[in-house]
């Protein structure tokens, strides 16, 4: 039976470069291209799709916050699986000449990764966004833009000539993608995982600061934490945490636990393989153990 993954499309997006690769282990899968990471948690959460591919990081843009949104709108969702992909574009035309080049898209946090390389290049350009880097192709090939930024394949897909490859003003750039679905049994525990979770607090002095100690105080490392407005009042916001480890470890647990007692709200987002080993993700458990054998001997009168 074709497993369903939802995907900001249309094809020849980097996203669909990530769903690919989540697809190589799931099997025989059907995709279905949507327009924005709302609409392709959307289907998750309807049942249309089985999961959905979603940029959650990029290494120069940081968090793409389209995605956290869509994480903490409506019915929980988890993350079970991550991909970091290496990002450059090309620059794509349907043979206009650099210098009629008058008006340029790409998606939003692409931008911010070929700016330098326009500013000099394409100066004084008109940029308009579009909703994905496939769709900017698409617009190229339809006369609507001169030039877009996006990956070669979407070049092959609208039939477009590169005016520019690999261009990308930071080397070495990584946009983290994420493979989500319904809630459910989380990613068996590997030793390098990485769980996130989203949370609210009281509004009142030192609610974010007690929090964060749950997790220093148990010897877990956070990796990053956002913040998102309510849109209900200023000053009250959401929290997006990530941490290294899994649920099943230990530390993780009582971490969590203590998050829920101090928490207005904590929802559970997932703990998965992480794609990248970073030092200290091994936790060691021995310590926790010999804690635990000398309360039961304190307990014992021993």
């Amino acid at each position: 039976m074709s497993t369903t993954i939802a995907f900001l499309g249309p094809a020849g997006t980097f996203t669909e470069a990530a769903m690919q690769c989540f697809a190589a282990e799931l099997g025989e899968t059907t995709p279905l291209p949507v327009g924005s990471p709302k609409e392709a948690l959307a289907a998750v959460r309807s049942g249309e799709a089985d999961y959905a591919c979603v940029a959650i990081e990029n290494s120069v843009d940081g968090p793409v916050t389209a995605t956290f949104d869509a994480l903490a709108a409506g019915s929980p969702v988890q993350i079970y699986r991550e991909v970091d992909l290496p990002v450059s574009f090309s620059i794509l035309t349907n043979g206009t000449p650099a210098g009629d080049i008058k008006t340029f898209s790409t998606h939003p946090v692409a931008y911010q990764q070929v700016r330098g390389w326009l500013e000099e290049n394409l100066p004084g350009v008109e940029c308009v966004p579009a909703a994905s880097n496939g769709a900017a192709a698409q617009a190229v090939a339809r006369g609507e833009v001169d030039a877009a930024a996006a990956p070669a394949r979407a070049g092959e897909v609208f039939k477009l000539r590169a005016l520019a490859e690999n261009v990308a003003d930071v080397d070495g750039a990584t946009t983290r993608f994420v493979l989500v679905g319904p809630s459910g049994q989380p990613t068996a525990r590997t030793g390098h995982d990485r769980t996130s979770v989203i949370f609210t607090l009281l509004n009142e002095p030192g609610s974010l600061v007690g929090a964060l100690q749950e997790f220093a105080h148990r010897g877990v490392d956070l990796t990053r934490i956002e913040s998102r407005p309510l849109r209900t009042a200023f000053g009250n916001y959401r929290f997006h945490a990530d941490l290294i480890g899994h649920i099943d470890d230990q530390p993780v647990a009582e971490a969590l636990r203590a998050l829920w007692l101090r928490a207005e709200e904590v929802v559970f987002v997932g703990s998965w393989p992480s794609a990248v080993a970073t030092p200290g993700t091994e936790l060691d458990l021995s310590r926790l153990q010999q804690a635990d054998e000398w309360v039961a001997r304190a307990r014992s009168g021993q």
